[in-house]
């Protein structure tokens, strides 16, 4: 008789959260285990109280739980080197090498690998003197972003309306040094104007396989209206086109792939691609290094096989670049955020109308981010606390029923935005955009 499998999953979040919910869907009789976990994750898989930046104390919570896999899902443990450590000690592991990483621990790497490459992204330059970034804002014309180089929690990224406040970025990250060292440098490129959506994919040396798309809503308002935040919410599938999934592949995806494989980085892990929809066609935002967070809470309940057996197909291959994209029905994330979020949340509230108990797989999905359970109760610990998934067959269905839900739950302070999904939602599921 087959003995069940071992599954590791490095995180605390709602991504993490789905991670675990998707491979315990996928397959019902696999032990799993999670460091640091969360409390809903704690529902599903033992919680290992190991930070995700020990990254020794991992590798031997691997070995001790007999691990088959690891999966991480933050951005932080793979560009610290994660994989390389578990690798070096026999671990199987899912996720890129530090030095591949880099296209995510280092906007500045990626701006040059893509402009080595051709991979369409915005016009950029590169400042470390403050002075210089602002006698060079101050010949610029027109909207701008600002980029911290490094890790910056998701807050490393400015945009700007007018030169005030690209000078303001600049001077709070340059002068004011308020991301620390990933701030050292930052990246000013053009505005692009556009459509955002979020392309991820599973990639293998050169080998490619796109997920299903979707969009995230990062501003903490309605109507992208207020400062960005780690994500409010996000909808998928995003219905591009054939042809415009076609040319996303081979002129983004592919190359990306082929060229960190020709500078001795072959890249192994999910690579997502934050792009524009321009007049001009696609162009990339931003790399990031693994899944999505909220994009993976609306994608992988989509997903029709599990993870792991996703990278077996691919390594084993020829896996249909569209294979996993072109899953059925739609999924709707919507974070429930605490008072103060993005900026410093209050914290420790009790959450009434959640039902606390294991996920199944109805047609709405809780997955939690900043829980904790306090004498026996649920109660806020972060800024993003929940993400409430409705899935239906149609986009509409599945925002109703995300609404649906969210409304039932509650907390002091709570807000959310009551459009995520809403710019999508006109569209059947497999219209296509471009």
């Amino acid at each position: 008789m087959a003995t069940s499998r071992s599954l590791f999953v490095i995180g605390g979040g709602g991504r993490e959260h789905a991670l675990v919910w998707h491979l315990r869907r996928h397959d019902p009789q696999a032990r799993l285990y999670a460091a640091p976990g969360n409390p809903g994750i704690g529902q599903i898989a033992t919680r290992l109280r190991i930070p995700v930046t020990d990254l020794e104390g991992l590798a031997d919570a691997a070995e001790a739980v007999g691990a088959d896999l690891t999966i991480v899902g933050p951005e932080a443990p793979l560009v610290c080197g994660i994989v390389d450590r578990f690798s070096a000690r026999g671990l199987s592991i899912i996720g890129p090498t530090a030095s591949a990483a880099a296209i995510e621990g280092s906007k500045v790497f990626a701006k040059d690998l893509m402009c080595r490459w051709g991979i369409p992204t915005a016009r950029h330059e590169v400042f470390a003197d403050v002075h210089e970034a602002l006698a060079f804002l101050g010949r610029v014309d027109g909207p701008v972003v600002v980029k911290a180089d490094g890790l910056a929690a998701g807050k490393g990224v400015i945009v700007c309306d007018d030169r005030d406040e690209a000078s303001r970025a600049v001077r709070t990250m340059l002068a004011d040094r308020a991301f620390g060292d990933a701030g050292q440098r930052v990246v000013i490129e053009e505005r692009l104007e556009g459509e955002e959506v979020s392309v991820l994919a599973l990639v293998d040396g050169g080998a490619v396989a796109l997920l299903p798309a979707a969009q995230d809503h990062k501003r903490v308002g309605d109507g992208d209206r207020g400062p960005n935040t780690g994500g409010m919410g996000a909808a998928a599938p995003y219905p591009l086109s054939g042809a415009l999934r076609a040319r996303i592949v081979r002129e983004i995806l592919e190359p990306a792939a082929h060229a960190m494989c020709a500078e001795g980085r072959p890249y192994h892990g999910v690579l997502f691609a934050g792009l524009m929809l321009t007049r001009d066609g696609p162009k990339v935002l931003e790399f990031n290094c693994r899944l999505g967070d909220p994009e993976a809470q609306v994608i992988l309940p989509l997903l029709p096989v599990g993870l792991p057996e996703a990278f077996e197909a691919l390594r084993a291959g020829p896996l249909a670049t569209d294979a996993l994209a072109a899953a059925g029905g739609a999924a709707v994330g919507v974070v429930l955020a605490s008072r103060g979020y993005p900026g410093t949340p209050e914290v420790g509230d009790p959450i009434g109308g959640l039902e606390f108990s294991e996920l199944s797989d109805g047609d709405a999905l809780v997955f939690h981010s900043g829980t904790a359970l306090r004498d026996g109760r649920l109660v806020t610990a972060g800024g993003r606390v929940l993400t409430v998934v409705g899935r239906a067959a149609t986009l509409p269905g599945a925002q109703a029923r995300a609404y649906e839900v969210a409304g039932c739950i509650h907390f002091e302070g709570m807000h959310f935005r009551r459009d995520i999904g809403a710019g999508l939602a006109s569209a059947p599921v497999s219209a296509g955009r471009g």
